[in-house]
């Protein structure tokens, strides 16, 4: 049985599939074109409108360890298909609202939306055979994330035709529409796998399932930072008059509470296999996740933070309009539709390690680059070289996301949520530096940053040579069938 017909069907499933989170990142991003307007006709003060911003990220963090949970157990149909439907009734509450914390809470609850690309990196998992795996997760991601830019070009043109103080509304409100429309369209269009092939599922449910002890031990270490993240955000909301202190404190608690729950699941999951003994040949490093979280937190995490300070950064820097400001940032942004695929595409050529290893070497430079643009340079040049950064930073993600549905399969959503957060993680970190450094001390953190990641990328086992393979190749051995029939099965 050749790759053709086992994976038959493949291209609709990743165009569907690109097409739910293309929306995903559509709707999250969906009042980005309207904050000016939103502010003018709610009357919101600038602290609002920051706080409105910062809560839009806040909650993708536990959002993507959750779904990625789901998606292993119940299967990205019917995962991607409820989500949609579910994130369509805040769409609306936002669309409705005439107050600050009626938006507040609807855009708390969108925020869970931006979870959404962790499902589709299992659904394109199971449809593609591993030497294209990297190119198909690289254009679901990059041609997705266009979503941001798209909502961004359209929305207030919808809005526009509408017409009225209200086309802003009207413009929100279709994009939960489209959520219930393409929901149901999508659950009747897609399969979680090829037909005859078997959904691997975790042993168990309630966090991730690791293999050694010190593999325990290693995720408890890593969910610290997931949680400090929020406790940030916390924290530079209670800064400003609308969060009182001791919200802020009863916030703190509740994140510490959570966390030891969530050592608690770590624990009870994964005790009892642990001390009866993992085969070897089930066995997997969690030190290839921890290196992947590092490695999407400098890549994805970079930028969101370089996005969120480029166009005023560019006004600034060569006393331009803002209008313009942002055309010339938004460079940054568009790379993501070649960049991102391109480093599948060179990670399934050339071997994964070897090409995260060369893209962190090349986003160090481009971001040291980045910090001695200044006003006498000419504005053509640092365009030039903010797109090269741009492009060494989004082929790195699409080269970390090659990797990740490599490490085990039947945990892929949770492996992917986990990196996909530390993303997010990142960005709030890179985000709180801007705050103490000016841009070009903050370019020069970023390059420092990746050089490090690069070290720490030494000690990546290439997929290829994982104890997965090679637990498929006795598999092959014993039963006489074509190594394609074998994955397949």
């Amino acid at each position: 049985m050749g790759e053709e017909k086992i994976y038959k069907g493949n291209m609709k499933i990743l165009f569907m599939t690109t097409f739910a989170f293309f929306l995903s990142f559509f709707v999250w991003f969906n009042m980005a074109p309207f904050v000016s307007t939103i502010r003018d006709s709610l009357r919101l003060t600038t602290e609002e409108i920051g706080i409105l911003l910062s809560i839009n990220v806040a909650l993708t963090i536990p959002a993507r360890i959750v779904i990625g949970m789901l998606v292993d157990r119940f299967g990205p149909k019917n995962v991607y298909t409820i989500l949609l439907l579910i994130i369509s009734i805040p769409c609306f509450w936002f669309a409705l609202a005439d107050s600050f914390w009626q938006l507040f809470i609807a855009r708390a609850f969108l925020s869970v939306v931006g979870a959404g690309f962790v499902i589709g990196i299992r659904m394109v998992s199971e449809w593609f055979p591993p030497r294209q795996l990297g190119l198909a997760e690289g254009v679901y991601g990059g041609w997705g994330n266009f979503g941001s830019a798209a909502a961004a070009f359209t929305l207030p043109s919808i809005a526009l035709l509408i017409g009225g103080e209200n086309g802003w509304r009207y413009a929100i409100a279709l994009t939960g529409v489209l959520c219930i429309v393409y929901a149901f369209f999508y659950y009747r269009s897609v399969e979680n796998t090829p037909p005859g092939k078997q959904y691997q599922r975790p042993n168990r449910n309630g966090a991730m399932e690791v293999t050694s002890y010190k593999s325990m031990f290693g995720l408890i270490l890593m969910s610290i930072p997931l949680y400090a993240a929020l406790a940030l955000i916390t924290w530079q909301l209670s800064l400003t008059s609308l969060i009182p202190t001791a919200a802020a404190g009863i916030t703190y608690i509740i994140l510490a509470l959570t966390y030891l729950y969530n050592v608690y699941k770590i624990w009870s999951v994964n005790r009892k296999h642990l001390k009866a003994g993992v085969p070897k040949e089930e066995q997997y490093s969690f030190k290839q996740v921890v290196i992947l979280d590092f490695a999407y937190a400098i890549t994805f995490g970079s930028e969101l933070a370089v996005i969120s300070m480029l166009p005023m950064f560019f006004e600034e820097t060569f006393s331009i309009s803002t209008a313009q400001a942002g055309m010339v940032a938004s460079s940054f942004a568009f790379m993501n539709l070649v960049a991102r695929p391109g480093g599948g595409w060179l990670s399934d050529k050339f071997g994964r390690k070897k090409t995260l290893l060369i893209l962190l070497v090349c986003v160090s430079g481009a971001y040291v680059g980045m910090s001695q643009i200044e006003t006498s340079w000419p504005i053509f040049a640092s365009i030039a070289l903010t797109m090269t950064c741009s492009f060494f930073v989004q082929a790195g993600e699409g080269a970390v996301f090659s990797m990740v549905p490599l490490v085990k399969k039947r945990v892929t959503g949770q492996v992917a949520g986990m990196v996909g957060a530390y993303g997010n993680v990142g960005a709030v970190l890179f985000l709180a530096v801007l705050g103490f450094l000016n841009p070009s001390l903050f370019f020069m953190f970023i390059a420092g940053s990746a050089f490090f990641c690069f070290l720490a990328c030494w000690f990546l086992e290439e997929p290829c040579a994982s104890r997965e393979s090679r637990k498929e190749n006795i598999k092959v051995e014993k039963s006489g069938k074509s190594k394609e029939e074998v994955a397949y099965n």
